[in-house]
């Protein structure tokens, strides 16, 4: 049976995505990627139908990308802990360029453009130090313009708030080396948080965790147009306890965590893999890929709203109504009041999917 250890992080990113950029290579609805039949890694376009607008070959597994706002223009990141990230041209299928994590540091993954399209930001860890940093690259050449601390310690996704000023920055709290592989090296004390910086590295606001959720890793987020931010945790404290792996934060509140009633929660396995919001900003959802899971909340109430039961599940992202989901397993589904599922043959997906905006 195929298992997510094959699959290549699917990957995205934000921002208005002007006609001229993204409609050169079909105008996809999502950018994803994906181990296909000959074993290559490939960074697809794909609708939200399912069909590939275009594919094109990473030089290894990667973790997510980021889609520049004005340009057909992908930056895929290795599988953390990684050291490199391939800059690639969607219209003309070409490599542009690849970024090396500076000496003493991996990439964790995640990046994100700027408003403008001029920078990229990319998650970092200073492993000897065993601090989080903020990558900036110019996109003109994508070289290295600098870095700042990222507000904590292993940051893992990385988005842009809407005033197009801010980042919110999910510092999972876990610490680690290359030499150790994904060994989790700090989990007696780790401290997972939400940083808000500015783009020059100031922070804004820094949110933590309960104390006894302090093994409670945020890695994932989703952010709504009101600019209501939703993350999703992974447990790494005892597996007879079953923490929410949900959780919202509006600047200057405290958090709010959700969960499902306690047989539901069991069956998570401690494990979020992805989350995002509806169009309307209604519903939020979390996919648990370790418990084959989809559930959806409304975000006023709080309440779990839906659960779907899938296996591998992880890609998830909005639907023209509900939600689009992914699978380890090579399925492609869009989740309203009822589900609808095909196959596709050629390519198994898995984690993010996040969606391109094609608009004007």
């Amino acid at each position: 049976m195929t298992n997510r250890r094959h699959f290549l992080a699917g990957l995205v990113a934000t921002g208005l995505v002007p006609k001229r950029g993204w409609a050169a290579v079909g105008a996809p609805d999502f950018l994803a990627a994906a181990l296909f039949p000959d074993d290559s890694y490939r960074l697809v376009g794909l609708a939200v139908d399912g069909d590939i607008q275009f594919s094109l070959p990473l030089p290894a597994r990667g973790h997510a990308a980021a889609a520049h706002p004005s340009r057909a223009q992908a930056v895929a990141f290795a599988r953390r802990p990684g050291t490199f990230a391939v800059v690639i041209d969607c219209a003309a299928g070409a490599e542009m360029a690849r970024l090396k994590a500076p000496v003493g540091h991996h990439f964790y993954g995640h990046g994100v453009f700027s408003a403008d399209g001029s920078q990229l930001f990319t998650t970092e860890n200073d492993y000897e130090a065993g601090t989080g940093v903020i990558g900036v690259w110019d996109t003109a050449t994508y070289s290295r313009q600098g870095e700042f601390p990222s507000g904590g310690v292993g940051p893992h996704d990385v988005r842009l708030m809407p005033d197009g000023k801010t980042l919110v920055v999910a510092n999972g709290g876990i610490e680690t080396h290359p030499e150790t592989g994904r060994s989790k090296l700090n989990l007696p004390v780790m401290q997972p948080s939400l940083a808000y910086l500015d783009l020059a590295g100031t922070v804004l606001e820094q949110v933590t965790l309960p104390r006894a959720l302090h093994k409670n890793s945020i890695r994932h987020l989703a952010v709504r147009s009101d600019g209501l931010v939703a993350f999703a945790m992974q447990w790494q404290g005892d597996r007879t306890q079953h923490p929410p792996l949900l959780g919202l934060h509006q600047r200057g509140e405290d958090p709010r965590l959700l969960a499902a009633s306690a047989a539901d929660q069991n069956t998570l396995q401690g494990y979020a893999g992805s989350i995002a919001f509806t169009k309307d900003g209604q519903s939020v959802a979390i996919t648990c890929p370790r418990g084959n899971a989809l559930h959806q909340f409304d975000v006023t109430a709080g309440a779990l709203t839906a659960a779907l039961s899938l296996e591998d599940v992880c890609g998830i992202g909005p639907g023209p109504t509900g939600f689009v989901f992914t699978t380890g397993t090579g399925q492609i589904g869009a989740f309203t009041s009822s589900v609808r599922i095909s196959a596709h043959p050629d390519c198994h997906w898995d984690n993010h999917l996040i969606p391109v905006c094609t608009c004007a």
